[in-house]
């Protein structure tokens, strides 16, 4: 995407974290924004530290487990803008821990905003993306969307399909015009992952949102596929490629987790 300012962008999950953080980073590049979230008093705090960037800044309150709610948010901001340029499906929750304890209820959640929100979204823009001038897909998924982890199954579950659904999209859409980006962060320290961050050993790599926003807008100037943040999610990419049965012992041997 040639150039970004007066450019019109969707971010979910833009109360907090990364998504506050991609936000923030687009309303200094001047993109007017639509924020959705389920937290109204956290999203107004996004969406208030944007409009200091000069940009317009409308606040959605959505469930994105909801597909009516999605569909009626969707309708809302075409009703608005009439357009819509850059789509940032970041909204995601977790769940760590044995398989076996997860409910259906959790299990049906975190699919439905992790996997099926995106897919919706994508879904129900697609034509109002291809109509513009250039447009930009990103969807922000996990280095365990790429490679095995240990008691993360509902979560690994949605990214690995958030991954697949991304180069699908690639696939079939990119283009000069058109990008799609499918971004994989290793850990990031955000409120999602501090409950767990005290098991991680000192050699697994973290990395910052505000260091995610600023590849994830790099990624959307230079329109790239794939984008894996810290080196040690990207030692874990290269190792699961190269030898599978490597990273697979890795994982259920890991005494940290």
């Amino acid at each position: 995407m040639r150039a970004l300012r007066g450019k019109k962008a969707l971010v979910t999950g833009a109360a907090r974290g990364i998504g506050r953080a991609i936000a923030l980073a687009l309303a200094e590049e001047g993109v007017e924004l639509w924020l959705i979230d389920i937290d109204a008093a956290e999203l107004s705090v996004t969406a208030a530290e944007a409009r200091t960037r000069g940009v317009e800044a409308v606040e959605w309150i959505c469930d994105l487990a909801d597909p009516a709610a999605i569909t009626v948010a969707v309708r809302k901001l075409l009703s608005a803008w009439n357009k819509l340029d850059i789509l940032v499906n970041n909204a995601g929750i977790a769940y760590f821990g044995p398989t076996r304890e997860m409910s259906d209820a959790e299990w049906t959640r975190l699919l439905a905003i992790n996997l099926l929100a995106p897919i919706q979204l994508v879904r129900e823009l697609i034509d109002v993306l291809q109509a513009q001038e250039e447009a930009h897909i990103v969807n922000i998924c996990s280095i365990l969307g790429l490679v095995p982890f240990r008691n993360a199954a509902a979560y690994q579950t949605s990214k690995f399909g958030l991954v697949g659904f991304t180069q699908a999209l690639h696939g079939e859409f990119a283009g000069r015009r058109f990008g799609v980006t499918a971004v994989c962060p290793g850990f990031v320290v955000t409120g999602m992952i501090m409950p767990w961050l005290s098991r991680f050993p000192f050699w697994v790599s973290r990395t910052t949102s505000r260091k995610v926003a600023a590849r994830t807008v790099d990624a959307i100037r230079r329109n790239k596929r794939l984008v894996v943040i810290t080196l040690t999610a990207r030692l874990g990419w290269w190792v699961t490629r190269l030898s599978p049965g490597l990273a697979a012992w890795a994982n259920r041997t890991a005494s940290w987790w």
